[in-house]
């Protein structure tokens, strides 16, 4: 008889982004939300609702992002999966990088784990985006980055002053 690893079947704490900036931006945003619970991804906060430009260009529509704190026992492979076909079936177009889309989900952290492989976690551009920090900062006030351990406090206060003033929570 194999021994079955227990670590696999442990609950994981995960962070995840979710935005739109087509259609009816938060629709999307409410199924996308519904559908991670469809798949045992169990939402333990939200956070409000911000409106940002898109980035890298902000002439394209406006994006409307939220993160959530999750716990579920997927591995990180398999909850990605998930996410992708969330993407997928909420309409998603993989055309150009940054192009608008329907529905984008982010892994954020998973596990308070440093990942280097088809997947890079913690998400290598979360510091720099506002749209992130900020909804994170709100459901989570004492987040440290896995990887350099710096408090949430500090990410925020290290954006440039217009990130912070382009961003509205609504």
């Amino acid at each position: 008889m194999i021994k079955q690893d227990t670590s696999e079947n442990q609950v994981k704490l995960a962070y995840l982004g979710i935005g739109s900036n087509l259609g009816d931006r938060i629709e999307n945003i409410e199924i996308a939300k519904f559908k991670l619970q469809w798949n045992n991804i169990k939402i333990l906060k939200s956070s409000s609702y911000y409106e940002s430009f898109s980035w890298p260009d902000p002439k394209k529509p406006k994006f409307i992002n939220i993160v959530l704190k999750v716990k579920t026992t997927l591995p990180v492979s398999s909850l990605l999966k998930i996410c992708n076909i969330i993407e997928n079936e909420l309409g998603r177009k993989r055309t150009k990088k940054n192009s608008p889309r329907t529905c984008d989900i982010d892994i954020i952290d998973y596990a308070k784990k440093i990942i280097k492989n088809e997947l890079i976690l913690p998400h290598q551009s979360m510091t720099s985006r506002n749209f992130v920090l900020l909804p994170l900062y709100e459901i989570d006030k004492m987040w440290r980055h896995p990887k350099t351990n710096v408090n949430i406090d500090k990410l925020i206060n290290s954006l440039p002053i217009k990130d912070l003033r382009s961003i509205k929570q609504i």
